[in-house]
């Protein structure tokens, strides 16, 4: 199948470089002073730019298929057309074949018919499922000569499987391209297809592969089956799993970058691997941090191909795991950012795939607009209690649902399960303060019904374990008073906990004394980010801990004394995962009316004694004030600080220091890999 061609232009590199998922601009704040309200601009332009096309219509790719060349600059799909939404084969076929540019969003299960029929997609075109509902059964796209500027995104493709494993009289392909160039593939599910669920051939080029989940196939991905030396291709933040060959094969590329791909045969099933990732012909190929489990021969080359290694992690592995020669900079044609490799698997796991976000907005589809329900005390709203509105929330809702708060205080527990993701919690007030949550419990205090004490993270006046939660505008607040309560048994009072991933706060105040906020994760194998901006945080001892991955950004970190009026405490205790992020701190700022060098920024939090964990807490780009210690790390409960991971990088004011045994520093170098999309990866918080 070789077609000869004249030889691609090189790349002229883009000149705006672009970090996968993360903001272009996340640019330090100075010193914040307390006052009721700070950010609230920002509030106003998010409210602003909900009129405009959502992101996922006017997105544009990274890597390869980001490069200007061959006339064409950068891959952005059909963002210049118009949106349409389909839900038969016909309407499917008709706008995917058109000259003219479309996002087309598929909002229902589509039967090819016949099976095995793959629609010939022109040029210019956003194919984008509606969250989860988009699904091509029984075929797929292809994508012929010249064919350019084509988006393929949220969808799941599968099921042409005819009965025959390795079938060659069926090219069933899920995506197939021959001579087709900017070509973006991303947050597809792809499976159980007859031949491979995608093609790369004929000197296709300028392609981005991200953020798939391949799975249930003989061949996954093959790329090249040519003479010619042109395709250019990045394929990363895929998860490869149960698929025995091409994961992928790479013929006669000219560059091959695969990095944080997640390849796994898992043990105990019918599917095994032949191989992994395979550099064939001419290739050049570079494979950075990719995880590999279970898999035989993972990496392979010919002796005419090249494959540098960088990072890759390889766990129940055999056979051929291969490197050499020379092979090129992917940073010379465009710019990415490495998540660490013992974080690929779990990251992958739960960001692979169609996402309920993209897809699923008023202004391009026919699903309907963010559900809003109001709460008021005094009975003007739908419900009293902001708990009632929650209840109020169905199981498992695909889109957002904001509960809009009107002033006043509200004395009440607030859980927001894991099956109700998507919840904005909002006061209505002109300041923070205007909206309060609030409760008393403690660790130590008795549950009504007698079995037994809250303990600490039932003690939460509020507590988040749904995914894509968002809180902005408000306070929560825990104000158990210890001073009353000496002769309880535990006083740690948690005014919010959250265990689930993408938890975004936005220009609230968490206030309490010991233990505050207690960011955790669903489990100790879970990814759970939170990021925390224009806000405050208020408490004394260990008032910022857990486990999950932490971002406080552009927010005032007040320390508060003791209920006995003494100065001392701990800002963090973090109990981090080995080989994950813990807590960052940015651009911020720590005070508070408390005596000079009275307070630590952190300690190590082993929780249950477990040694596995390497607490992570970094300070960078914030002003302390003089209350933090000049030794401001310590131990804790047996562990030494200085084994785990603790460090400063360009802080100022008072409580600033310089580098020593006692208090280590960032060096520039290290700096660059302890950024916030370092924490962040693939999410980028948005206001909603």
């Amino acid at each position: 199948m070789t077609e000869t061609r004249s030889r691609a232009p090189r790349h002229r590199r883009r000149k705006t470089a672009l970090v996968a998922g993360v903001p272009l601009a996340l640019t330090s704040a100075g010193v914040l002073a307390y006052s009721p309200v700070f950010g609230d601009d920002a509030q106003s332009s998010a409210s602003a730019a909900t009129v405009a096309a959502p992101a996922w219509a006017t997105a544009t790719a990274d890597g390869f298929a980001s490069v200007n060349a061959l006339g064409q600059n950068g891959t952005y799909g059909g963002r210049d057309g118009q949106t349409v939404t389909v839900k038969t084969l016909a309407d499917l076929e008709k706008y995917a074949t058109a000259d003219a540019p479309y996002v087309i969003v598929v909002a229902a299960t589509i039967n090819m018919d016949p099976v095995g029929k793959e629609i010939k997609v022109k040029s210019n075109k956003t194919i984008v499922g509606s969250g989860t509902s988009g699904h091509i059964v029984g075929g797929g796209f292809f994508l012929g000569a010249g064919v350019h500027n084509v988006i393929i995104r949220n969808l799941t493709i599968r099921d042409a499987y005819q009965g025959v494993w390795n079938d060659k009289d069926h090219d069933f392909d899920a995506i197939q391209m021959d001579g087709a160039h900017h070509v973006w593939i991303d947050h597809n599910d792809l499976r159980h297809m007859a031949d491979g669920l995608i093609d790369v051939r004929k000197d296709s080029t300028y392609v981005t592969v991200s953020w798939n989940k391949l799975s249930q196939d003989n061949k996954a991905f093959g790329i090249g089956w040519t003479e010619n030396v042109v395709t250019d291709i990045t394929i990363h933040h895929n998860w490869i799993r149960e698929t025995e060959q091409r994961n992928p094969s790479t013929d006669n590329a000219a560059h091959a970058h695969l990095y944080n791909n997640f390849l796994e045969d898992a043990a105990g099933t019918d599917i095994k691997s032949s191989y992994g990732n395979y550099s064939r012909g001419a290739t050049k190929m570079v494979l950075e941090n990719s995880y590999f489990q279970g898999v035989n021969n993972p990496v392979i080359k010919d002796s005419t191909a090249t494959i540098v290694q960088k990072g890759n992690t390889f766990v129940g592995t055999s056979g051929r795991n291969e490197s050499g020669g020379t092979a090129f900079d992917p940073k010379s044609y465009y710019s990415y950012n490495l998540d660490a490799t013992a974080n690929v698997p779990s990251l992958l796991k739960s960001g692979v795939g169609p996402r309920s976000s993209i897809g699923t907005t008023s202004a391009t589809t026919t699903a309907a607009a963010a559900t809003t329900l109001t709460v008021a005390k005094d009975g003007s709203g739908q419900y009293k209690t902001v708990q009632a509105a929650v209840n109020a929330v169905p199981a498992n809702n695909a889109s957002r649902v904001v509960i809009s708060v009107k002033p006043g205080t509200y004395r009440e527990l607030v859980k927001v399960p894991s099956n109700k993701p998507h919840v904005t919690i909002q006061g209505t007030g002109a300041s923070r303060n205007d909206t309060v949550i609030v409760y008393n419990n403690a660790s130590g205090t008795p549950k009504p019904d007698g079995s037994g004490t809250y303990g600490t993270g039932g003690s939460a006046s509020v507590a988040v374990e749904a995914d894509d939660f968002q809180a902005r505008n408000l306070t929560i607040s825990n104000d158990f008073d210890e001073k009353a309560n000496q002769s309880l048994n535990g006083h740690q009072a948690v005014a919010l906990r959250t265990s689930a991933d993408k938890v975004f706060l936005d220009g609230v105040i968490v206030t309490g004394d010991q233990d505050t906020l207690l960011v955790d994760t669903a489990s100790k194998d879970k990814l759970g980010r939170v990021y925390i901006k224009n806000s405050y945080v208020i408490g004394n001892v260990d008032f910022i801990f857990g486990r999950a991955t932490t971002v406080i950004d552009k927010s005032v970190i007040t320390l508060k004394k003791r209920w006995d009026g003494t100065s001392a405490g701990y800002v963090t205790a973090p109990s981090t995962v080995a080989n994950r992020k813990g807590i960052l701190i940015a651009n911020s700022a720590v005070n508070g009316d408390v005596s000079a060098a009275s307070f630590y920024l952190g300690r190590p939090w082993h929780a249950g004694g477990d040694a596995s964990l390497d607490p992570q807490t970094t300070v960078r780009n914030t002003t302390l004030s003089a209350a933090i210690k000049s030794t401001p790390w310590t131990d804790m409960s047996g562990f030494s600080w200085k084994d785990d991971r603790f460090a400063e990088y360009k802080n100022t004011g008072a409580g600033s220091g310089s580098a020593s045994s006692n208090r280590p520093m960032l060096t520039d170098a290290q700096a660059a890999g302890q950024e916030i999309a370092d924490w962040l990866g693939d999410w980028t918080p948005t206001a909603s």
